[in-house]
């Protein structure tokens, strides 16, 4: 994964690293025609001061062989010499080792051939000049290009970093508002203006969303917990006369059987409507109460509450190191219970279910034939299983109070086995 700030500036590196290579060879083509046009300048320039001076001297043809001898003598650089006839001057260039300093090898020479007469007879004059300057002229302009070419670079890299940073400011501060945000929590989401009009379009688009998902989201609990309070008196109702329907010594064994089906069903609602009703106060913050709990002392208690259940799984509990918690003991107790019993229903009976306590986590395993769906473990009315459905609200129960408390809670199915975990983490004190 790579910043969205630092795409273009990866883009802008490696354009500037091409427009860089290309600019090489540019600079050597260039600096070497600047230097040999200079060459063939300043050679022209020499033969024809050289010439204008031997003309005006105005020597005979002995005095001019030996000023040629003496010339050519002096100037090992440059050839003096009498020819059959004057021709159009002529440009060369040549590689020759360096005579003076051999390990240097080959360096390149411009030469200019130009002819002249003297008392009427022909001469010709060759002029050279070493080339070899304008290699190290362009090596060091290159050296120099790069080093202020890096130099720009990270200048420039520096700088767009500042500059997105103070840029891009309001959208990170949008962006922490946004991860800190709880919907359980309904508090609406503040945008200060940021002078830039796209951030300000995007956090007005924002709270707007947010308003307007907290408003249903209110108004869904508000209706559950409604529809659940509404249903508990109703539901009261029906059980009682029902117990009194079933007391009733004129009814049949199939009417029993029936009105038993039907007391059955009603238990599973009435756990259902509780349970809903557990859900919306946890949701709006009505277990304010809390207390230091000692979660090896509250495990004893769950376990001693579930002795009933003890033909049907046995139930082996250890505790390592002391484990205590800041919360309400109804919520830590009800948690407790509901991952005991739902290891107990989705167990093969008879079975053995172990619960521990080490290390800040809390572990609850028991035996399985297939791991569940961990996508739709914790939602609510989720079906964990085909053969005991129970009211699917158990383990929802579970979440809702470790996300209240900020514990962590897990499931694993490994060899056969489902494994619950409640990580306290560092909200826990142990002792």
């Amino acid at each position: 994964m790579i910043k969205l700030l630092d795409k273009p500036l990866k883009a802008f590196i490696i354009y500037s690293f091409v427009v860089l290579l290309c600019s090489i060879p540019v600079y050597f083509l260039m600096v070497d025609w600047i230097w040999v046009h200079e060459v063939k300048a300043h050679n022209q320039i020499v033969a024809e001061s050289t010439k204008k001076h031997l003309i005006d001297l105005r020597m005979d043809d002995r005095q001019v062989g030996e000023s040629v001898a003496l010339w050519n003598k002096l100037q090992p650089d440059t050839k003096l010499q009498q020819v059959p006839s004057i021709r159009p001057d002529s440009t060369y260039d040549i590689y020759r080792k360096n005579k003076y300093i051999p390990i240097k090898g080959y360096d390149r020479f411009q030469g200019l051939v130009t002819y002249f007469a003297i008392n009427g007879k022909p001469y010709s004059l060759t002029i050279e000049s070493n080339l070899e300057e304008s290699y190290e002229t362009i090596a060091g302009i290159t050296a120099i290009t790069i080093g202020f070419f890096i130099i720009l670079l990270l200048g420039f890299i520096k700088l767009n970093k500042r500059i997105s940073a103070r840029l891009w400011r309001p959208f990170y501060q949008t962006l922490e508002k946004i991860k800190a945000f709880d919907l359980n929590m309904q508090h609406q989401i503040s945008f200060e203006p940021s002078g830039i009009i796209e951030f300000d379009e995007m956090n007005t688009s924002i709270s707007n969303l947010v308003a307007s998902n907290v408003a249903v989201y209110r108004h869904q609990k508000e209706f559950v917990e409604n529809a659940a309070h509404e249903l508990q008196t109703p539901l009261a109702i029906v059980q009682s006369k029902l117990d009194v329907l079933f007391q009733n010594q004129e009814i049949t064994n199939e009417q029993a059987i029936l009105i038993e089906k039907i007391q059955n069903g009603l238990s599973r609602v009435s756990r259902i409507n509780k349970n809903l009703l557990l859900l919306a106060k946890i949701e709006n913050q009505q277990f304010l109460e809390k207390e230091q709990i000692d979660i090896g002392e509250a495990l004893d208690e769950v376990h001693s509450l579930l002795s009933d259940f003890e033909e049907e799984a046995t139930l082996h509990l250890e505790v390592g190191a002391k484990v205590v918690v800041d919360a309400n003991k109804m919520l830590v107790e009800t948690m407790l219970t509901n991952l005991l019993m739902n290891a107990i229903r989705h167990s093969a009976h008879p079975a053995e279910i172990r619960i521990s306590l080490f290390n800040n986590c809390l572990t609850v395993t028991n035996p399985g034939t297939a791991g569940l769906n961990s996508e739709k473990l914790f939602k609510r009315f989720s079906s964990v299983s085909k053969l005991t459905p129970g009211s699917g609200l158990g383990l929802s129960i579970v979440r809702e109070i470790c996300v209240r408390y900020h514990w962590n809670v897990s499931y694993v199915y490994l060899n056969q086995l489902h494994t619950f975990t409640v990580d306290f983490g560092s909200l826990s004190v142990n002792s």
